[in-house]
């Protein structure tokens, strides 16, 4: 890049910050990261009517989770300063005057019942919907009287009737519109504020924005800003819409998928490096193999040449995956600190607070290998520091066993284990694995039954080791117990 790049992320704080919206910050902040450039973040909150209380907040807090950085905007400030469009009426109204004064824009005084009325009659002769311009011609006159009225007008783009737009797009090449095809866009509603359509050219502009990286769904409001842009005398940024997200359907990303907002894979405890890593890849590879790859190494290779045309599926499996990948590369000590807050919050409160953190240490890594997210610790673990558990006796009968095999089986293992001096997984195995032979069973029916009677659960940690941490006295608790139900 011959010049600075700057690029912006300007979410609309209407609600929580989906996966869609990050992935397109991610994009944009490694974009600047890659060229040396400036990454801002700008707060489009001129939606009142539909603006959601502590949305600025989570958008921020999603991207402070994952790291990324920005140069200008909220809390950091900025020479372009304010970052919330909230804050910057007056520059809109003084630039919509100028495209009034021009000849560029007007005023139209339609009614929402006439503007409703006009679409319905559009759609029943099957037109494509548009403003008629109705008001575009109006003489002063006939806007005095509409002013005298009391009608507060709105402010619409002049577009002109004939002609094309056209632009290239970085990821998509040659994108070209007939302008007969676009309507007179409003500009400034009837409450003083601007749409996106004003607001975000003005500001990109006054920013020195050099490249909009922006979903796909933008495409078709390019030739609008490129309208204004021309009529404004600004020379525009450089564009590059971004491949939509679908989920494994093929359906738009949406609530039914899942979580979608980024708040809450934060709340399910999943990685922010691992959410960076997968979001980097819905639309954009390295090569057609390289699925891990680091923050740094995002940053090195990424380009938009590489930024698909197509749309992105939102694979959750693969994404589990990958923080499960994640987690196993934690240290133990990360991974145990990382995961307290979920057990804490998780935990029955039963459990008694705080949690000795020598006792979770110990348990950390036996289930490092099984967590695909921090939230399912909890699970994993809740049979460590529960007294009772709930489980159906019949779980104890392993395969081709009988209710009194298995009945002979924890008789058997009791005194066993109470003859031990030291209780560790090394002891544990030296008594167990010789006393199926002795049962007459194979291994996995004697440690199945076991496996249910200290945890109550069919799937668990490696047993030796589990029953080392539960300790002595609540494993024979527990064999004692699972006994009784079987005899019942």
């Amino acid at each position: 890049m011959t010049n600075s790049v700057r690029v912006r992320f300007a979410p609309s704080p209407t609600g929580f910050p989906h996966v869609g919206n990050i992935r397109t910050a991610l994009f944009n902040w490694l974009f600047a990261r890659h060229h040396g450039g400036s990454f801002i973040v700008r707060i489009e909150d001129t939606d009142v009517t539909r603006k959601i209380e502590d949305a600025v907040e989570a958008i921020l807090g999603g991207l402070r989770w994952l790291g990324l950085d920005w140069d200008e905007g909220p809390e950091v400030g900025g020479k372009y300063s304010p970052y919330f469009q909230s804050q910057r009426l007056k520059i809109y109204h003084e630039v919509a005057q100028r495209l009034i004064s021009q000849g560029n824009a007007y005023y139209c005084y339609c009614s929402p019942r006439r503007l409703e009325q006009m679409r319905a009659e559009q759609v029943r002769r099957k037109q494509p919907p548009g403003y008629d311009r109705h008001c575009r011609d109006l003489t002063q006159e006939e806007r005095s009287a509409r002013e005298k009225e009391g009608i507060t007008p709105v402010v619409r783009f002049k577009t002109p009737r004939s002609g094309q737009t056209k632009f290239n797009d970085l990821i998509r090449s040659g994108v070209v519109f007939e302008n007969d095809t676009l309507d007179d866009f409003v500009l400034l509603k009837s409450d003083g504020y601007p749409t996106y359509h004003l607001a975000n050219v003005v500001d990109d502009h006054l920013m020195e924005i050099s490249h909009v990286l922006r979903a796909e769904e933008w495409l078709s409001s390019t030739p609008r800003h490129l309208l204004l842009y021309q009529a404004l005398g600004f020379e525009p940024p450089q564009f590059a819409h971004l491949p939509m997200l679908l989920g494994a359907d093929r359906a738009k990303l949406s609530k039914r998928h899942g979580a979608v907002s980024i708040t809450e894979y934060q709340e399910q405890g999943y990685l922010p490096e691992a959410m960076v890593n997968f979001l980097a890849l819905l639309g954009w590879s390295l090569d057609d193999k390289t699925e891990l790859l680091s923050r740094q190494e995002l940053i090195d290779n990424f380009s938009l040449e590489r930024v698909s045309q197509t749309a992105a599926i939102f694979n959750q499996d693969k994404l589990n995956w990958m923080n499960g990948v994640y987690i196993r590369s934690l240290s133990l000590e990360d991974f145990t600190r990382q995961a307290l807050p979920f057990l804490d919050r998780g935990l029955p409160s039963g459990v008694e607070r705080p949690l000795a953190a020598d006792y979770v240490s110990q348990i950390m890594p036996l289930i490092q290998e099984r967590a695909k997210t921090l939230a399912e610790v909890t699970e994993l673990t809740e049979f460590f520091f529960v007294d009772e558990l709930d489980y159906e006796a019949g779980l104890l009968i392993s395969k081709n066993m009988s209710r009194s095999s298995a009945i002979k089986a924890l008789e058997t293992t009791q005194p066993k284990l109470k003859q031990l001096d030291v209780f560790d997984a090394e002891s544990l195995e030296a008594v167990l694995r010789p006393l199926a032979v002795e049962l007459g069973l194979k291994t996995g029916q004697l440690f199945g039954t076991l496996r249910v009677a200290v945890t109550g659960q069919t799937a668990a940690p490696p047993l030796f080791q589990t029953m080392a941490v539960l300790g002595k006295e609540r494993c024979l608790k527990r064999i004692a117990s699972a006994k009784d139900g079987l005899s019942r």
